[in-house]
């Protein structure tokens, strides 16, 4: 199926994809890579994030999830 460019997002490289299912539905996946060589290369993938009836809903779905997930996880430096 179709995967979207690879976006960039607070540190990490985000790609979205869609996969087709037998029903005729997508299952929106996704992967994220660190991209900041101070906490090294980190790679997670996710699969079947949610099902959609078109891939173009699976594919921001993926998307806005995956800005979620970062946004709960980078902690704002603050200088002192």
């Amino acid at each position: 199926m179709k995967n979207e460019p690879i976006q960039h997002y607070n540190g990490y490289a985000v790609q979205p994809s869609a996969h087709r299912l037998p029903d005729g539905s997508f299952s929106s996946n996704l992967l994220l890579e660190r991209t900041d060589s101070e906490h090294g290369n980190r790679r997670y993938r996710f699969y079947s994030l949610d099902y959609f009836m078109n891939e173009e809903q699976a594919l921001q779905h993926s998307t806005r999830w995956a800005r979620d997930w970062v946004d709960t996880r980078v902690r704002p430096c603050y200088e002192l």
